[in-house]
């Protein structure tokens, strides 16, 4: 069974993150070949990257104990779901942060999107596959985009993401492509 970290990226007090992390938890519980954990970047308490040297030169060794407690947890997972909000066309500050404070944990894994917003968190996730792929990571295909329909009837409606067809079926394919892209590179890690 694979070992999934599931990233919610967005620490506002009134986020949305929380409603769709669920979303993606139940569906993948349902499956039975990937257990998600939560990584919620309000409880990782990050700082501002602050090394003094970028992570691709220091090999990923971070001297802020903070830094290097996430870069630790990181590297027990074998995959990652990150859910992205979208602000003024780009990712929260926060999620960017995480990814630039660590790079081991990240390396040689695959990495799904499940975006929300106007446009579905598209510009956002199109930024973090750039972000990710400098990490080494695998930013696999198929997304997720709650965008303005159905985003405004969850938002304020209390209308349910499963209740959106095109929805589950979007991130049914997403948790294929994690689970098959999350075996090939934990075998190729291993071998």
């Amino acid at each position: 069974m694979l070992n999934i970290g599931l990233i919610v990226g967005s620490t506002r007090p009134e986020r949305f993150s929380e409603t769709v992390a669920q979303w993606v938890q139940d569906a993948a519980s349902a499956r039975g070949d990937m257990a998600l954990t939560q990584l919620d970047l309000r409880e990782a308490d990050l700082p501002f990257f602050e090394e003094t040297l970028p992570p691709l030169m220091s090999g990923g060794d971070f001297k802020n104990p903070r830094a290097a407690a996430w870069e630790e947890r990181l590297g027990a997972f074998d995959g990652f779901v990150a859910t992205v909000a979208e602000y003024n066309y780009g990712p929260a500050g926060v999620m960017k942060n995480a990814f630039d404070n660590a790079l081991k944990g990240w390396t040689r894994k695959p990495i799904a999107f499940v975006g929300y917003g106007g446009v579905g968190g598209a510009r956002a996730i199109q930024q973090l596959r750039i972000t990710t792929s400098g990490l080494r990571m695998a930013p696999i295909g198929p997304e997720v985009n709650i965008a303005a329909d159905s985003f405004m009837a969850a938002l304020t409606q209390g209308k349910p993401l499963g209740d959106f067809d095109h929805l589950n079926q979007a991130l049914a394919k997403l948790l294929d492509e994690t689970a098959f892209w999350g075996n090939a590179l934990k075998a190729a890690r291993a071998a």
